[in-house]
C-alpha cells in the first residue's frame, strides 16, 4: 500500500512539473533575442524532483507537445514543432535531464553535483540543438557556418541560461525539501 501511494505521488509531481515546463515555454522575455524560461522548467524538475523523476517530466512535457497539446513557446505543438530547425533544442530538454540523472546516480545528490550536471546538460542540449540545427538548415536552405548558427541559436542564450541555472538551484534548495 505505502508503494502505490509512493508511485501516485511521483505521478502526481512528474505532471506538475511537466505543467510548470509548459507554463515556462509560455514566458518569453524580451530582449534583443528574446527567449523563453523553458530551460528554467527542465532546471527546476532535475534540482527538485531528482533526476529520474525530472527526465520523467521532461519526457512527459515532449509527449504532451508531441501529440499537438500548446506547451511550446508561443502556445505551439505537435510532431512538427521537433521537425523544424530549432526542434533539436526541445529534444536536447531530454538529453540535458538525462545528463542530471546520470551525474546524480553516479556521484550522489549533492549541490555541486547538481551545478555541475546542469551545466553540462545545457552543453549537451545546445550541441545536439545546434547539430540539428545545421543539418536541418542545411537540407533546406544551404550550408550555413558554425560561427553563423553559434552567434544566433547559442551565444545570446548563455548568459540568460546561466541565469536561469542559478535561480533553479536556490529554488530547488529551498523546495526540494518540501516535496521530499
Amino acid at each position: 500500500m505505502i508503494k502505490a501511494g509512493k508511485k501516485t505521488r511521483d505521478m502526481t509531481y512528474i505532471a506538475l512539473f511537466a505543467v510548470v515546463m509548459a507554463v515556462c515555454a509560455w514566458i518569453t522575455v524580451p530582449s534583443v533575442v528574446p527567449f523563453t524560461m523553458q530551460t528554467l522548467g527542465v532546471f527546476l524538475a532535475v534540482g527538485i524532483l531528482g533526476g529520474k523523476r525530472g527526465t520523467a517530466a521532461v519526457l512527459v512535457y515532449l509527449l504532451m507537445g508531441a501529440v499537438g497539446l500548446p506547451v511550446f513557446s508561443g502556445f505551439t505543438g505537435g510532431i512538427g514543432q521537433f521537425l523544424q530547425i530549432t526542434g533539436g533544442y526541445l529534444l536536447g530538454f531530454l538529453l540535458c535531464a538525462g545528463v542530471c540523472w546520470g551525474m546524480e546516480a553516479i556521484f550522489g545528490q549533492r549541490p555541486i553535483v547538481l551545478t555541475i550536471s546542469m551545466v553540462l546538460g545545457l552543453l549537451v542540449c545546445y550541441v545536439f540543438g545546434t547539430a540539428w540545427y545545421m543539418i536541418l538548415y542545411a537540407k533546406t536552405s544551404g550550408a550555413m557556418g558554425i560561427g553563423t548558427v553559434l552567434a544566433s541559436c547559442v551565444f545570446p542564450f548563455i548568459l540568460p541560461d546561466i541565469a536561469k541555472i542559478a535561480l533553479a538551484l536556490l529554488l530547488s534548495r529551498r523546495l526540494s525539501k518540501l516535496i521530499k
